[in-house]
């Protein structure tokens, strides 16, 4: 069957019908959420034709490294942090598509899928983690969000004062000059790209379609109609603001009360916008018929702090619930329709379900090393079981340990700069995105130095009865605790993770 995947980044479960019943944000996982319903007609559109996933986990993070899990099916962040794809890395597009630049008659003939990628995320594409267009038969790159280098033009900026001398400066220049209507917001234009890939393609067999929406991702610069519903002012506002917001605890950045919900009216606003853009895309497979011989995922690759736990953004702290527990929907032409599951599942298991669903084999010496689990069979049977653990980290902080009623975030035994060892980076890629650590020299396993963890100590919570996971019970519960930690240190044993990891967290007692 075909395969399309929608990727909308940095989309809180919370914000999303399927999963807020139409309840207040307030009223679901966080009591410090506004009290404000955000609606997701179609989002419900695709949960109404496919399978809600209830306990979905995101893996690495922050938005590069979710995407090589997705990519390649093994999770990054134990190894090495972002970055490009590593040259021996066994990548999604090259599996289905063959190496590209190739011919496209002669795909076929070999029984070679093509493959497609409509994005607007531009981080694909800069120095540092450029290189995940490359095996896609086709790619589509919708210009203008961020610090995309895309216009230089000397134009007045409607530009908030506090992103003038910042790199998003460029974002608020691109926008003065490519946008004009709602429709030229870049949503909008994703969407509307990937319905004319479709309508194109869709006489392909068993084809790939990919597609990486950047918002309702910062910078929060929604249309004022969709802001109105949150935040009647629109954009008249006494305050000072930003495209963004700090990742911090809000009050440590001097937000006030109005700040606060001010960023949480834009997000919400991002998050409304991105789904009505997500219609024409539905509307298109109606069209084209295409829900029968079609398997259609739509999740995120992280969520983001949005007042819970007293902080904005994403990163900062351990990967609670507003951040590590994520959307994931399948719509399967036969299977699940309108069903919810309980199973345990994550980003990387994206990669060995595209893989069958398309008909192709998990690469030979994937085998024993793939961390992704083939979601087919749990679509098609209720009973059938994925992973008793989730895990979620980011590179050189705590590592996240769930199975749906307990949470564990193990902090290392030094959070500092110096004292977060021993810890390696394994591959001949350097991050330049993030160069908060130094890499020792290159011969593909590098010592990573002055990478200071999370100052917060190691978390436990009962998600069953605390599921913002407020309440630190990991002095309380000893027992539990110690636990967790050994399923922990055996979670990572079973996927082979580097053992120095044993070490850095302080599991070579629970092993």
């Amino acid at each position: 069957m075909n395969v399309i995947t929608i990727l909308c980044d940095t989309l809180r479960r919370d914000h999303c019908t399927p999963y807020n019943r139409g309840k207040p944000l307030d009223q679901c996982w966080s009591a410090q959420q506004p009290d404000w319903t955000v609606r997701t007609p179609n989002i419900d559109r695709l949960a109404q034709r496919g399978t809600t996933f209830n306990q979905a986990w995101c893996g690495s993070t922050p938005c590069m490294p979710a995407r090589r899990d997705i990519y390649t099916g093994r999770y990054e962040f134990l190894e090495r942090g972002w970055g490009p794809l590593e040259d021996d890395d066994k990548d999604l597009p090259r599996q289905l598509s063959g190496m590209p630049n190739r011919s496209i008659l002669k795909m076929v003939e070999e029984g070679r899928h093509i493959s497609g990628l409509v994005t607007d995320h531009f981080h694909l594409w800069e120095q540092g983690s450029g290189n995940y267009h490359m095996g896609y038969t086709t790619h589509e790159f919708i210009r203008g969000l961020e610090s995309d280098a895309w216009r230089a033009d000397p134009v007045p900026l409607d530009c908030p004062d506090g992103d003038r001398m910042e790199k998003v400066e460029r974002h608020w220049r691109n926008a003065a000059i490519e946008r004009h209507t709602i429709r030229d917001w870049s949503a909008f234009r994703v969407f509307e790209t990937a319905s004319g890939w479709l309508k194109r393609n869709a006489a392909h067999k068993d084809f790939y379609l990919h597609i990486d929406c950047f918002q309702p991702h910062e910078p929060y610069d929604p249309p004022e109609e969709y802001l109105r519903e949150f935040w009647p002012e629109g954009y008249s506002v006494s305050f000072p603001w930003s495209g963004g917001t700090p990742y911090n605890k809000w009050q440590d950045a001097g937000y006030s009360k109005d700040q606060l919900r001010f960023a949480q009216a834009r997000y919400a606003a991002n998050v409304r916008l991105v789904d009505d853009a997500l219609g024409q895309l539905l509307d298109q497979l109606d069209a084209l018929n295409l829900w029968d011989d079609t398997l259609v995922v739509f999740t995120t690759d992280h969520g983001t702090y949005n007042g819970d736990h007293g902080r904005l953004g994403k990163m900062q702290t351990h990967e609670h619930d507003a951040v590590g527990h994520i959307p994931f929907i399948m719509c399967h032409p036969v299977h699940g329709h309108g069903e919810r599951r309980d199973h345990l599942v994550q980003l990387v298991d994206l990669y060995p379900t595209t893989l069958a669903a398309t008909g192709c084999e998990v690469p030979e010496e994937l085998t024993q090393s793939l961390h992704g689990i083939n979601l087919l069979p749990v679509l098609e049977d209720a009973q059938s079981t994925t992973r008793e653990y989730a895990v979620c980290g980011q590179f050189g902080k705590s590592v996240t340990l769930t199975d749906g009623e307990w949470i564990l975030h193990q902090s290392p035994v030094d959070f500092t700069r110096k004292g977060n060892q021993p810890l390696y980076w394994y591959g001949l890629h350097t991050s330049r995105f993030l160069p908060d650590y130094t890499l020792g020299p290159s011969d593909g396993t590098r010592r990573a130095c002055h990478c200071e963890s999370w100052p917060t100590p190691t978390w436990l919570s009962n998600k069953l009865e605390d599921p913002n996971e407020l309440t630190n019970l990991a002095e309380n519960t000893p027992e539990k605790l110690a636990s967790m930690q050994a399923a922990l240190a055996q979670k990572l044993d079973v996927l082979g993770a580097p053992q120095e990891q044993h070490e850095r967290l302080g599991l070579q007692a629970n092993r």
